[in-house]
């Protein structure tokens, strides 16, 4: 169970394999990535999210989550991976799982769907202190200005005649003609962007809604959420002009040894010493926001396990980092002895 003390913010990212509009949306490359990977970036950038998973009914899209750190623990049945599945049955399959399977319940749920790109990691972490710090609020989602006014929207009956849809203000008072206003004059109206979900566990399980009743509505600025292939072009160039939606913030992931650590003969790492100047431009990325993992071949080839020596001597020289991986994680960028050097980094962090 997770420590009752600090609040658990389990992030699920639903990614299922059979989208129609746009065939395999989830892991199309929009600026070099699978759709879906900006999504986990998003969750492993926010401060608050204490877990991130991803639910797909593919072991395909499976090993590409976790190439981008995601936790993938289970496949989702094929019954509630189709079109008419609801994003409710997707949540409490996942949360039912954890609970059976790990005794794993969490505190608050965040939604992120992989349709939406261009988010900011420091919108979800207010997002969720925005819940925790209400407790009269079962939800808090992330909206948008209405730019078409629904006020000038109809439905149109079997004899073709029109009907309003919406003819009163907030407080309930009608709005006489409002479709013959100017628009200026008519209430401002949100519609919900897609973009973040915060909802509390018990919401989803006790009320079975992916809301509730009390909702804060997170005002952001834009929409863009992706179900043609028309807005991916456009979600493209955004991702481009404010560097993948997130303060330019990338991944760099750091061989260790001949780049943080010195080599050693005969592959005797417990008497490694470190390249300060090197841990000093890592600490800098990590402060400016970018994601640092580390990784290393340690033990591949004599198979004696190095975690607990790697461990402590990273410790010990300072270097801050997000993860530490044995093998060759994917990444934006890799800075090793045969590929990035330390001088290319050194131009990247001045940019």
């Amino acid at each position: 169970m997770p420590n009752r003390k600090i609040p658990h913010i389990l992030a699920i990212i639903p990614a299922r394999q059979g989208s129609k509009s746009i065939p395999h949306k989830n892991i199309r490359s929009v600026g070099g990535k699978p759709l879906m990977a900006y999504s986990i970036e998003h969750a492993l950038l926010a401060k608050r999210i204490t877990r991130t998973i991803v639910s797909t009914d593919s072991a395909y899209y499976a090993d590409i989550a976790r190439s981008y750190g995601a936790e993938v623990p289970f496949l989702r049945p094929e019954a509630i991976s189709q079109d008419h599945s609801t994003d409710l049955e997707v949540f409490q399959h996942a949360l039912q799982w954890l609970q059976e399977s790990e005794n794993y319940v969490p505190d608050i749920c965040v939604h992120l769907r992989p349709t939406s790109p261009v988010r900011k990691a420091a919108d979800i972490d207010s997002m969720i202190e925005i819940l925790m710090e209400n407790p009269s609020l079962d939800a808090v989602r992330s909206v948008a200005a209405n730019l078409e006014t629904p006020y000038k929207m109809w439905f149109r009956d079997e004899e073709g005649l029109l009907k309003p849809i919406v003819q009163r203000d907030l407080q309930g008072k009608l709005i006489e003609e409002a479709y013959n206003m100017p628009r200026q004059k008519l209430p401002v109206t949100y519609l919900q962007n897609a973009s973040v979900d915060v909802v509390r566990t018990s919401t989803l399980l006790e009320k079975n809604s992916m809301t509730g009743d009390a909702i804060y509505g997170y005002v952001m600025a834009e929409n863009f959420d992706i179900d043609y292939e028309s807005q991916l072009t456009r979600v493209a160039t955004q991702l481009v002009t404010n560097g993948h939606g997130e303060n330019k913030s990338k991944i760099f992931c750091f061989d260790i040894d001949g780049v943080i650590a010195c080599l050693t003969p005969d592959n005797d790492y417990a008497k490694a010493d470190c390249h300060t100047s090197t841990i000093d431009i890592i600490n800098t990325l990590y402060e400016q926001g970018h994601y640092i993992i580390l990784f290393t071949a340690r033990g591949t080839k004599t198979g004696i396990d190095w975690k607990n020596t790697t461990e402590e001597q990273l410790h010990r020289w300072g270097v801050k980092y997000h993860e530490l991986k044995f093998g060759k994680p994917a990444a934006d960028f890799y800075i090793d002895d045969r590929m990035i050097t330390i001088n290319d980094l050194e131009k990247i962090v001045k940019l």
